[in-house]
């Protein structure tokens, strides 16, 4: 089984990813993948450079190339998770593999603006809610080429969604709830 996560900005997209992982999937990110590419070729790694990179990537070499090199990468049998789908040609890569599934994930704007501040990961993260709202639309692909980010297109193309507003306790109950809903394992 392949689950594709995909959701909002600090939605608990990754946190799902790593959760399953602990159930024993292998995880594997669209993300990652880009940032060994830009490491590859000594550009600096930020939220701004990796938007910019991936779009320059799939329009020299396909919308769906990230997501084929994840799914070149997949053998037989097994269990994975695959997070950081940005483009609807991204999802048909994984639509060809049988037993794929795409997942979204989801917080209200204010829950996901918390959290964000509350990670104080990114020096570019956004400082004001205004600041995280204007980000989201390249994200969505608001104003973005086909061969962008185009999260909303995504969105519509999920099988099931989350929402995530609560608590780890609570999200990782909604988790074993869709896991047993899929019947897997």
């Amino acid at each position: 089984m392949i689950i594709g996560v995909i959701g909002t900005i600090c939605s608990g997209h990754d946190t799902f990813g790593r959760i399953l992982e602990g159930k024993g999937f292998v995880k594997y990110s669209l993300s990652d993948a880009i940032r060994q590419l830009m490491k590859d070729e000594g550009i600096e790694i930020n939220r701004k450079n990796m938007q910019d990179f991936a779009d320059e990537f799939r329009k020299s070499r396909g919308a769906g190339i990230l997501a084929d090199l994840v799914v070149g990468r997949l053998n037989g049998c097994g269990n994975y998770v695959v997070e950081s789908l940005r483009n609807p040609y991204e999802v048909y890569s994984f639509r060809r593999r049988e037993g794929f599934y795409l997942l979204m994930i989801d917080a209200s704007p204010e829950v996901r603006f918390g959290r964000l501040l509350a990670r104080a990961r990114d020096n570019d993260d956004p400082k004001t809610f205004e600041e995280f709202l204007k980000l989201e639309e390249k994200d969505f692909g608001i104003g973005q080429p086909a061969y962008g980010q185009q999260q909303l297109e995504c969105f519509k193309m999920a099988d099931k969604k989350i929402m995530n507003d609560g608590d780890l306790e609570e999200f990782n109950n909604k988790i074993d709830l869709f896991l047993e809903e899929i019947k897997c394992k």
